[in-house]
């Protein structure tokens, strides 16, 4: 009889969550539940920089690990773990998101080299603070613009930037608790002048303001190339007016509020988003999800939706509907040694 798959869920802590981890307790309980039932050994995996070695060597001991891990976490980015998860990855681990995976499709660039597909928007790329200065002025003159760091979460790093009067600039940052500010471009520039350091990815990616923000966003929840659910959040971080963020709805693959979402990306959104990237199917992380806003579309035209983000790093909590997925689709990869990832 072969031995039960043994699969790691990675999730951050610190030394107490470690050593305390019960998956009775976790946020994951509902998944371990389900791996349990399909025979498959799961344990939790706390991960942390001060103890990398140590989950190293449970992921070593391990066929799979599904990581949940934000960019920026604490204050520290998850160098060392990409790092790690690379490794582990080419020793025959499976990685529910590979890092190069991620890379591709879980920073701000992937809006920058959709911008010509059915979901994309006017996008441009800053790479500099002098060329912030240069072109943002120009810009600013058709709308507003939302300025985004290349890899963040929970609105760190993005930020709404409208003209405003006497030559200054009205700006918001997507941060929850961020209040307005005015400022000069001067000071913009140096607001901004970390996210264009080498360690915070180079540079900025400049996207169109969208006016029917006001209307909410959708979140699509995929497993590989399928919609598993939906989440719907009627005032987001940067809601035009002025409201905090209010709770994400999650809803079941059958919502009927998600389903022209659903046929647009199975009937090819998907498809064309993993081959512009350069990922093959079986190289699409386990569980991800794409951000829409709702876009202005011509009279008489069809629904139009605006790709706003995807995130691969740590996608929790999501619907319950994509439990089952989740599982049959590792059950698959592992069955087809399906364990290295995109070069």
């Amino acid at each position: 009889m072969n031995a039960a798959p043994k699969v790691a869920l990675l999730y951050p802590g610190d030394r107490a969550a470690r050593d305390r981890a019960d998956p009775a307790e976790s946020h994951f309980v509902a998944l371990f539940e389900a791996l349990a039932q399909a025979g498959i050994a799961a344990e939790p995996a706390v991960w942390h920089d001060d103890f990398a070695r140590e989950v190293e060597a449970q992921l070593r001991r391990v066929q799979a690990v599904l990581v949940w891990c934000n960019p920026i976490e604490g204050g520290r980015r998850r160098d060392r773990l990409d790092a790690l998860l690379g490794e582990v990855a080419r020793a025959g681990v499976l990685v529910s998101a590979h890092p190069e995976a991620v890379r591709r499709l879980g920073t701000k660039d992937v809006l920058y080299e959709t911008r010509d597909l059915p979901f994309g928007s006017d996008v441009q790329r800053i790479d500099s603070p002098a060329q912030l200065a240069a072109d943002l002025p120009t810009r600013l003159q058709h709308g507003p613009r939302v300025l985004k760091q290349n890899r963040g979460h929970s609105g760190i790093g993005v930020w709404r930037v409208e003209q405003g009067s006497n030559g200054l600039l009205d700006v918001r940052h997507a941060q929850r608790g961020s209040a307005p500010q005015r400022m000069d471009l001067t000071t913009l520039q140096q607001t901004l002048a970390p996210f264009f350091e080498p360690a915070a990815g180079g540079h900025l990616i400049d996207q169109a303001w969208q006016p029917r923000l006001r209307e909410g966003m959708l979140r699509a929840y995929l497993v590989e190339d399928h919609v598993a659910g939906f989440g719907h959040q009627a005032l987001n971080a940067l809601h035009p007016d002025e409201a905090q963020p209010g709770p994400r709805l999650y809803h079941d693959v059958d919502w009927p509020g998600g389903q022209d979402l659903k046929v647009q990306l199975a009937s090819g959104w998907v498809t064309l988003l993993r081959e512009r990237v350069g990922l093959a199917r079986d190289h699409l992380p386990l569980l991800w999800d794409c951000d829409f806003m709702f876009g202005e579309s011509a009279s008489g035209a069809a629904h139009r939706w605006v790709l706003c983000e995807i995130n691969v790093s740590s996608v929790s909590p999501f619907p319950p509907s994509a439990t089952a997925p989740i599982v049959a689709a590792l059950l698959a990869r592992l069955a087809a040694g399906a364990t290295k990832g995109p070069t």
